[in-house]
């Protein structure tokens, strides 16, 4: 199946030229996002639901507002659930004839897990054995995993201590038995993958006004009724850097003038690792093309020509 990947760091309009390109070739968006599949994660998620609509006839999304936010939806349940899609996809006119379906999102992991087909264990997190292993650092971190699975452990980029601490989640549930894994993808897949980026100070800009608006729009808001609906402050700090602050300043733990101080500088360090990410994929041989935001024009030139 072909594959349009538009993908790229926060704040860079990726979503508007997926719409944009989708629209043109008349196909469908898969959202690669990893928090945008939770119902209620609507501002702090940047779902902009809006773009979907803005044209006539509005394009389809998938994956998107599919689970609830008290659950753990992980890169296993994203990679098995993207998979359905496609080739269920696959079986209806146009694509069946090779129009492309277009993925969209910021989420290099669960875009990776796709293409490439990782094996995936089907291991949710251990809240209590994480925060136990998050107080040791790295170099403790590595030497337990060496110990408790010395396979994984040379499997493992040691040198991400987030990494490490899955793989350690990972080899304590491997004591209890088999872990299952998940199924290779169902069919031939054809990507072409289109990194939107900007220069940093653009970049820097455009995450201070998007965030601006969406305080304008009212995530405080949505993070109060979502604490008031009865989600846990422990499960909203596990949704990401907008959820975790606002959480904590209406906790108490912090002032709306530093939360405000906080995400600015978090977002556009968040962003930097995605760029990060996304620069590292033709080394890890996901072959990209660079483009601009709303270069349309650009990526659907690329797809008449095959390249």
């Amino acid at each position: 199946m072909r594959l349009v990947a538009i993908v790229g760091p926060t704040a860079t309009g990726k979503t508007r030229l997926a719409v944009e390109v989708a629209h043109e070739l008349g196909s469908e968006i898969v959202s690669v996002d990893s928090r945008q599949v939770y119902r209620g994660l609507d501002i702090g998620s940047g779902k902009d639901l809006g773009e979907y609509r803005a044209v006539a006839p509005p394009v389809a999304a998938h994956l998107v507002d599919i689970a609830d936010p008290a659950e753990v939806y992980t890169v296993f349940h994203y990679q098995r659930d993207c998979y359905r899609i496609l080739a269920e996809a696959a079986e209806r006119s146009p694509f069946r004839e090779g129009r492309p379906m277009v993925m969209a999102g910021g989420t290099g992991l669960y875009l990776e897990a796709v293409i490439r087909g990782f094996r995936i264990p089907d291991v949710a997190g251990d809240e209590p054995l994480r925060a136990e292993l998050m107080a040791l650092d790295r170099e403790e971190l590595v030497e337990r995993l060496k110990k408790e699975s010395p396979d994984l452990a040379a499997r493992t980029d040691t040198s991400s201590r987030k990494r490490v601490v899955r793989a350690l989640e990972i080899a304590a549930r491997e004591k209890e038995g088999p872990i299952r894994h998940s199924d290779p993808p169902p069919m031939h897949m054809e990507p072409l993958v289109f990194v939107v980026d900007i220069e940093r100070p653009e970049l820097h800009r455009r995450i201070d006004a998007r965030l601006d608006e969406r305080l304008g729009e009212g995530l405080v808001e949505e993070v109060r009724a979502l604490l008031g609906g009865g989600l846990p402050r422990e499960r909203l700090m596990q949704l990401g850097l907008e959820y975790r602050e606002v959480t904590e300043h209406l906790t108490g733990e912090k002032s709306y003038d530093d939360m405000v101080a906080d995400l600015r500088r978090g977002i556009r360090l968040f962003a930097k690792r995605q760029q990060t990410w996304f620069r590292g994929l033709d080394r890890r041989g996901i072959p990209t093309h660079r483009v601009e935001p709303g270069q349309k024009d650009v990526i659907l030139e690329a797809l008449s020509s095959g390249r």
